[in-house]
């Protein structure tokens, strides 16, 4: 049988981790439900960027939440590692989109130059050519013709993030309940009835960063998660002698020495499995990017889960019916961590989500072409 809380979050991965924490930060009693190991966990399918530009390209709010959110990094992971002797393998020192096409460049580079006139937050953003590029990776091949880069992107090792933001919430009283997958919320006089595998519990609020569990749990609140999951692959190298001064968007050196290589999207329902096809092509455009890795062998690969909404932004929502129940369904849990733990935290536990995050991230602009065209 769970006890009681003040608020409980549903979900224990990297999103509901960093809430967790910045609500036990301001004195909260808060629950942590997490089904285990067993969950779709995006971080499993994360390469850990820290990532600026090309987001919000159409979206000046986004653009600007997560510059925001780059821009808090340094002092978030120091204070991470401080407080858990955790080291998280962050580095932010900018990072290269790689372009394969002269066309190719000239487009990216036009959108990273129109977001950035509309952004209030400025990005860093730079066009480099292959000359530029080769002052960091003189291995680089023939076939880039050249990349964008942003001085706010950066690195995290994501499953040493979750170690430590977990830790943390628990060494500042937060209850972390392992294997406690939730079946329903039901609202009751004074607050939630939540039913999960660990036992009943009861919260005086309620916050859903269940991922793609969001689709499931949201209706019961009256709240909405129009999320799916998209797949993504991942492959591993054998360990090599550090060469990346920096990343770049889909090729990050880990502090082991290995290449983890990875950026497909790919609309496969829940199925994780790998395929020839996708992990082919990934290896293609390493090889491309540098050509030595063709004598360099791949040793692992896996495919996991992310959480995508519609257009690709973060879903942050007050219930209308239930104002004690909040819902955040993002899909970028890594960049966005230190608004997480910080400013929707506090705003969390004040009861109230602010318009700058309530009215641009609601899943109300879903409906609007709907309601439109009726």
């Amino acid at each position: 049988m769970a006890a009681g809380s003040e608020i409980a979050i549903i979900g224990g991965g990297l999103v509901g981790a960093a809430i967790g924490l910045g609500l036990v930060r301001g004195g909260a009693s808060v629950a942590l439900y997490d089904e285990g190991d067993i969950a779709h966990r995006a971080a499993r399918g994360n390469l850990g960027n820290v990532w600026v530009q090309g987001k919000g390209l159409a979206s000046p709010p986004y653009a600007d939440l997560t510059r925001r959110a780059a821009l808090a990094w340094r002092d978030f992971a120091a204070a991470l590692t401080d407080e858990t002797g955790i080291d998280l393998r962050f580095r932010q020192d900018g990072a290269f989109f790689c372009c394969f096409t002269p066309e190719e460049l000239d487009k990216r580079a036009g959108q990273l130059e129109a977001a950035e006139a509309r952004s209030q937050i400025p990005s860093g953003y730079a066009r480099a050519s292959l000359s530029d590029m080769r002052a960091d990776f003189p291995m680089l091949g023939d076939g880039v013709a050249g990349a964008t880069f942003c001085k706010l992107d950066g690195m995290v090792d994501p499953l040493r993030l979750l170690r430590a933001l977990l830790a943390a919430f628990q060494k500042r009283g937060g209850r972390y309940l392992p294997r406690a997958r939730v079946e329903s919320i039901a609202p009751e006089a004074a607050g939630f009835c939540i039913a999960s595998a660990s036992g009943v519990g009861h919260a005086d609020r309620i916050v859903l960063a269940a991922g793609l569990g969001n689709a499931r749990l949201a209706p019961q609140l009256g709240l909405e998660a129009p999320v799916r999951p998209v797949r993504g692959q991942i492959l591993i190298t054998e360990k090599l002698r550090p060469f990346m001064p920096r990343g770049i968007s889909f090729i990050r050196q880990t502090a082991d020495g290995g290449l983890i290589c990875g950026e497909s999207s790919e609309e496969a329902g829940f199925e994780e499995a790998t395929t020839r096809n996708v992990l082919q092509d990934t290896a293609r455009r390493a090889t491309t990017v540098f050509p030595f890795l063709r004598d360099v062998r791949a040793v692992r690969a896996w495919g996991a889960l992310r959480v995508m909404s519609p257009d690709g932004q973060p879903i942050y929502q007050r219930s209308a019916s239930h104002p004690q129940a909040f819902l955040t369904s993002v899909h970028s849990g890594v960049t966005l961590a230190p608004f997480h733990a910080g400013p929707l935290a506090d705003a969390i536990r004040a009861g109230a989500l602010p318009d700058d995050i309530a009215l641009p991230f609601s899943p109300a602009r879903f409906h609007v072409q709907a309601t439109r065209a009726a």
